[in-house]
């Protein structure tokens, strides 16, 4: 199992989206997690930099510029989405990786004080 560091970029970009009520708080991540594709078009029109801005983590032992370094992602490449966040948070819960929970669950309570 990778040991994963948190990507205090990607913090500091789902920080912004939510402040500026860029979220999605209703539906469900099975239904909103991009595709495949979609992260591929995001790749090709805008690169690894905007890629790994939305997701938590990043793998320090994955080679540079490849899906396998990045993971725990929170959002569509739009929006944050909470449910993602949540699932983040559980998973990263469940496989012991607490620095990557602690930052799922302030950016979950950072949305929940937003929406009010």
């Amino acid at each position: 199992m990778p040991t994963y560091d948190v990507n205090k970029s990607a913090v500091t970009h789902a920080r912004k989206l939510i402040d500026a009520g860029d979220y999605d708080d209703t539906t469900e991540w099975s239904d909103a997690a991009p595709s495949t594709e979609e992260g591929n078009e995001v790749l090709e029109k805008k690169g690894w930099d905007e890629f790994a801005a939305w997701h938590l983590a990043v793998d320090p032992d994955a080679n540079e510029e490849t899906k396998a370094r990045y993971a725990f992602p929170y959002g569509d490449f739009r929006k944050v989405n909470r449910a993602a966040l949540i699932h983040a948070k559980q998973r990263a819960s469940q496989n012991g990786h607490d620095a990557i929970e602690k930052a799922a669950g302030d950016l979950l309570d950072r949305l929940d004080a937003t929406r009010g």
